[in-house]
């Protein structure tokens, strides 16, 4: 039975460079991934993996270094020819679909933009890439964040032929008081990300792991943080939750479960972290919930919109 695969194949926070590496996978059917300067590891065995990440990968986390180690050898071992493999491009574009025709192999300097020692991408996985769907773009976010991932073949059906799933761990999946809210406050989300350093006056800075993934809708084992950031004068993480009109013992607890899975995973050297809840209006009820929950700040938006006859 053939499995079903979603690859980045380059970080989509440059756009020029990942037009450019695209197109060459698209001409030569391949796909690559990174951590060239892990050297050749197609042939060593996991144990042995595992240890070359963590050397190469010394200021990771221990969980982000079982993630890398997770995905290189899934590239090399799992992988297989008549698979299935989406290209994204961020997490909200399907670049194309393709059948997995080879083995993965080391080929460093094959595609010469990502040749240099910071980019080098000596990972490559013979692909046939499909005329259609291409450049399938979605209006919130399908893919997660990490540069390999499995998909189950209702997933992928879904991606490929629908409108896409929504994550497992999505809030539409959760109780819901205002609807409403629910729908302004995803939108919400894309607006805080694209003005951060206006609204927080540079205060605070979107989260970005080694391996360049940012911290929109940051991927846990226990679901996505809308937003983590960091406070750079203190080097505190701050988890950042939209009440996206749930329940305030619902938000409250949920906030405070990413705050334990960032201090457990990410947090080194005594990093505190803290949170900080989005919400349209005041709630009684957070209020009181939050007078016991002291590292969670709570902060209030307003959306003013007019019609007029004239200009």
């Amino acid at each position: 039975m053939p499995r079903y695969w979603v690859i980045a194949p380059f970080q989509s926070n440059n756009p020029e460079l990942f037009d450019k590496v695209w197109q060459f996978d698209l001409t030569n059917g391949v796909i690559s991934i990174g951590w060239g300067r892990l050297g050749d590891i197609s042939k060593i065995s996991r144990d042995e993996l595992a240890d070359a990440v963590a050397a190469g990968c010394p200021d990771s986390p221990p969980q982000t270094k079982g993630l890398i180690a997770n995905m290189l050898w899934a590239f090399y071992h799992e992988i297989a020819p008549d698979d299935f493999v989406i290209a994204r491009r961020g997490q909200k574009t399907l670049a194309a679909v393709g059948t997995v025709t080879g083995s993965a192999t080391y080929s460093p300097g094959r595609n010469p933009l990502l040749a240099a020692p910071e980019r080098l991408h000596p990972n490559f996985l013979q692909i046939q890439w499909q005329g259609a769907p291409r450049d399938k773009i979605f209006p919130t976010i399908v893919f997660p964040r990490h540069t390999l991932t499995e998909l189950s073949k209702d997933k992928y059906d879904s991606l490929v032929e629908g409108s896409g799933p929504l994550p497992e761990d999505s809030d539409a999946s959760e109780a819901v008081e205002n609807r409403g809210e629910f729908v302004l406050e995803k939108y919400l989300e894309d607006f805080i990300v694209s003005n951060f350093d206006t609204i927080f006056k540079g205060e605070l800075k979107i989260y970005e792991d080694t391996e360049e993934n940012e911290g929109q809708q940051y991927a846990t084992d226990i679901g996505p943080i809308d937003i983590l950031a960091t406070e750079p004068r203190s080097k505190t993480f701050i988890v950042i939750e939209l009440k996206k009109g749930r329940p305030s013992d619902q938000v409250v607890g949920q906030t405070l479960r990413y705050m334990g899975w960032i201090k457990m995973n990410l947090c080194t050297n005594g990093q505190a972290v803290k949170g900080l809840i989005i919400c349209h209006d005041p709630d009684p009820r957070l209020s009181y919930a939050l007078e016991m929950a002291k590292d969670i700040d709570v902060r209030y938006y307003s959306v003013s919109f007019k019609l007029h006859d004239t200009v």
